[in-house]
């Protein structure tokens, strides 16, 4: 259980991240749900973790691109909450295009996001962390860090460097007591991978279990993940054996 743990979930205001602030609610942690989209959105979901769960849930606008944004956004929960003990990168976004092709601003839209992202994000959280000598970070990477995938070349890139991220920390925050570990979702049934409903069939067929997975299939695993205390610079595959 996550009784009076404080858990910040990034792009927590729908998908994997909303799904994630409901399983650590429903594990008792306090939730702070960080997002650059709908605000509407967002306070629904802590809504939903406090009336559900009666933990304290609160949201914060915040393009965690933006080294100082999140800095002061950190700040801020920091003064609502007290303390950060988990970390959950999951804010993420895709511009797809062959690489032949791709500018430079659409690589490194992507990179900004979902690389540098967690990067500011763990570097402000991370003092608090150290001064609790208690920690978890949970990165939410990608099978296509692992294999490559046409057409997203930036995305993989970001994700594969996701990887990298989770296993320096891992080893640099160890001796503090804190663990840094990455999740890696296959092919999730979410906003994201709308666009990819018409492949639907074609794809689970590629898929050993024979379906995409949920949110919430994702959810369990960071849940694990931040109640694991003897696992640490970890990528767990949540993708029906998709890259085994």
């Amino acid at each position: 259980m996550l009784n009076g743990k404080i858990a910040v979930i990034t792009g927590g205001a729908r998908g994997i991240g909303a799904a994630a602030a409901a399983k650590l609610a429903a594990q008792g942690a306090d939730i702070a749900v960080i997002y650059a989209g709908s605000s509407a959105l967002a306070a629904q979901v802590c809504s939903q973790c406090s009336s559900l769960h009666g933990v304290k849930a609160r949201a914060y606008p915040c393009n965690v691109a933006d080294f100082d944004a999140v800095r002061q956004t950190v700040t801020q929960i920091r003064s609502d909450f007290g303390t950060v003990h988990i970390l959950v990168n999951n804010a993420g976004i895709t511009r797809d295009g062959l690489v032949a092709a791709m500018s430079e601003q659409t690589f490194d839209e992507v990179l900004d996001v979902n690389l540098k992202g967690a990067f500011n994000m763990i570097r402000h959280c991370a003092g608090l962390m150290i001064r609790n000598r208690f920690g978890r970070i949970i990165n939410i990477t990608s099978v296509a860090a692992l294999t490559g995938n046409p057409g997203q070349a930036n995305y993989a890139a970001s994700k594969a460097g996701l990887i990298g991220l989770t296993k320096t920390v891992a080893r640099e925050l160890a001796p503090r007591g804190i663990t840094c570990n990455a999740v890696a979702p296959g092919f999730i049934a979410t906003d994201m991978t709308k666009e990819l409903s018409g492949q639907a069939a074609q794809l689970a067929a590629g898929i050993p279990l024979g379906h995409m997975g949920t949110a919430e299939d994702v959810a369990q695993a960071v849940a694990f993940m931040a109640d694991a205390p003897y696992i640490t610079g970890e990528v767990l595959r949540v993708d029906g054996g998709i890259a085994m």
